[in-house]
């Protein structure tokens, strides 16, 4: 597979990536299979997906434990990006970003992952009641200490920026901006999608702009852009997707001619092309700096998505995606 750096430190990875959260968190649960998901991530590391992106927060705690699974017998072989800084409790989920806190939690992490070291420590979100900077520092600590090899930030979550009224990413660049003073930020983590193209306007080119990877997060739009969901189909009330605002059964009939679209292009390039693989190459063609993390717990998707990294789109195909509608939701 292509290999792309992220950050001045140039780590070189896979362009395709692992999202390893939906094998313990986020989605149906009662689709959740420890074996299947240890077979899917052996799987990513043959084909070449090496970076294998996981949070202390999923499952809690369980998806790193599977992760490490792997990582005991393959770990030259793998990435490891994780992250730190929130908590998770019985009915909500709440910042930590104490510099003690931290240190503690990659320790954890660490005996979790089964390994000496992470790749990519990102802190997930920043704690409201400590300055970033001191998160920041203590993350700082822990590479100089050879526990960490570099350290990435998670954009602030969409739904915040639509409501206030401000660019989706301004808060984060302003993030960015106080802790790139304390320590280097080698990757910063988004969503990007055919139907989420907001990082285009600022964050992308910010991260450009200063040799920043960029970590597209759901670069499939949560499974709609696959083609495989049906309006009204329904989910498991620990879904996600079952309070998500573009996943209602009206929105998801609305946001159809975007599948379609993908779908017609997929077609052109024929060879079994799926919608997915043209989503995955739409959003690795958008810069060099740019490495999809689609997450998936079965092997034949995890094979499917490493494949788009060999799909060019042409000029038309880039042209058709930008004539797509925009994905509707309850928030727009």
């Amino acid at each position: 597979m292509e290999r792309r750096t992220i950050g001045a430190a140039a780590l070189a990875v896979g362009a395709v990536g692992l999202g390893c959260m939906p094998m313990s968190w986020a989605y149906s649960s009662s689709r959740q299979r420890g074996e299947e998901s240890v077979r899917a991530v052996h799987r990513a590391l043959d084909v070449g997906s090496t970076l294998l992106d996981t949070a202390d927060m999923y499952g809690p705690f369980t998806n790193e434990l599977l992760v490490g699974r792997v990582l005991k017998e393959r770990r030259q072989d793998a990435f490891v990006s994780t992250k730190v800084g929130l908590l998770v409790g019985e009915q909500h989920i709440v910042a930590n970003g104490r510099p003690g806190y931290v240190k503690r939690a990659c320790d954890a992490s660490l005996r979790r992952l089964q390994t000496d070291v992470i790749d990519l420590y990102q802190l997930h979100r920043a704690d409201p009641e400590v300055p970033v900077e001191e998160t920041w520092g203590a993350m700082a600590e822990l590479v100089q200490a050879g526990k960490v090899r570099a350290l990435g930030l998670c954009a602030v979550g969409a739904r915040a920026g639509r409501r206030s009224g401000t660019r989706l990413h301004d808060a984060t660049i302003r993030q960015l901006q106080r802790v790139q003073q304390v320590f280097p930020v080698s990757a910063v983590q988004a969503e990007l999608s055919v139907w989420s193209p907001e990082a285009l306007e600022t964050l992308l080119p910010w991260c450009a702009a200063r040799g920043v990877g960029f970590l597209a997060a759901m670069p499939l739009g949560n499974g709609f852009l696959t083609g495989t969901l049906k309006p009204g189909q329904g989910f498991e009330p620990d879904d996600v997707r079952a309070r998500h605002p573009r996943f209602t059964a009206e929105m998801m009939a609305a946001n159809q001619p975007i599948v379609v679209g993908l779908r017609r292009i997929a077609a052109r390039h024929g060879g079994g092309v799926t919608p997915a693989q043209v989503a995955l190459a739409w959003v690795l063609a958008q810069g060099r700096h740019v490495v999809v993390v689609p997450g998936t717990k079965q092997e034949r998707h995890v094979s499917e998505n490493a494949s788009a990294a060999g799909i060019r789109l042409t000029a038309k195909d880039l042209a058709e995606v930008a004539e797509l509608p925009r994905g509707q939701g309850s928030w727009d």
